[in-house]
């Protein structure tokens, strides 16, 4: 009894959560050995991309009730894989942009507004302003809007993870260290090993705010 009790405290998954961790684990591991080449979409590519996203999901799912709700982590996550699916084709990227502010948006009401740790948003505008400056003047004009409103939700998703501390600060992160390495390849110049960089950071980020559910009482509850 003494041992079912202490798994189901905060930071500890319960059993059947953690086969998910595992399934996350391996399709990751599918996803880098199998590098299926960028300049072939194809609805395979993308259910091998968005596999390790969706076992999230499940591991989400899977936690005990007594840790909360999890309903906006998986949203998120939904989200997130509606985005790296659409990411796949060239033509859908404003959508995959769309999904991805949506997710953010839910990982930020998940967060909350407690701490609110004002102190951490000077640095993040200037070092987003500067990052932003240089990226829009590489944009074509039908960008610039979209991208400057998603890069605007991105620092919000930073001010609140760093402001949390712990997993959620260094999920948060990573998900902006990503998105800026892929912005940064695709719109101003390609960078070396730049999608392994991109996707490495991007899934680590994703299970990183996933396993934030576990912290119980430190997020506001949704």
């Amino acid at each position: 009894m003494d041992s079912r009790r202490e798994l189901r405290k905060p930071g500890f998954p319960a059993q059947p959560a953690c086969k998910w961790l595992s399934l996350f684990v391996v399709s990751c591991a599918i996803y880098f050995l199998l590098w299926i080449p960028e300049s072939q979409p194809s609805c395979f590519s993308a259910v091998v991309k968005c596999l390790p996203v969706l076992s999230l999901v499940l591991f989400l799912r899977s936690l005990p009730s007594s840790l909360g709700s999890t309903s906006l982590l998986q949203g998120a996550l939904l989200c997130s894989a509606v985005g790296d699916a659409c990411l796949i084709w060239p033509d859908a990227f404003l959508y995959g942009v769309g999904a991805f502010a949506v997710a953010h948006l839910f990982y930020i009401w998940n967060f909350g507004f407690t701490p609110l740790k004002l102190c951490l948003l000077l640095p993040i505008a200037l070092v987003t302003v500067l990052y932003f400056s240089l990226l829009l003047l590489q944009l074509s004009p039908d960008m610039v809007l979209p991208l400057a409103g998603y890069g605007l939700i991105l620092a919000t998703l930073l001010w609140r993870g760093l402001a949390l501390g712990g997993i959620a600060g260094w999920g948060a992160l990573l998900f902006t260290f990503s998105d800026c390495v892929l912005a940064w390849s695709t719109f101003v110049r390609p960078l070396p090993h730049s999608r392994l960089v991109v996707m490495s950071t991007y899934y680590a980020a994703q299970a990183l705010l996933a396993l934030t559910a576990t912290q119980g009482s430190r997020l506001k509850a949704s």
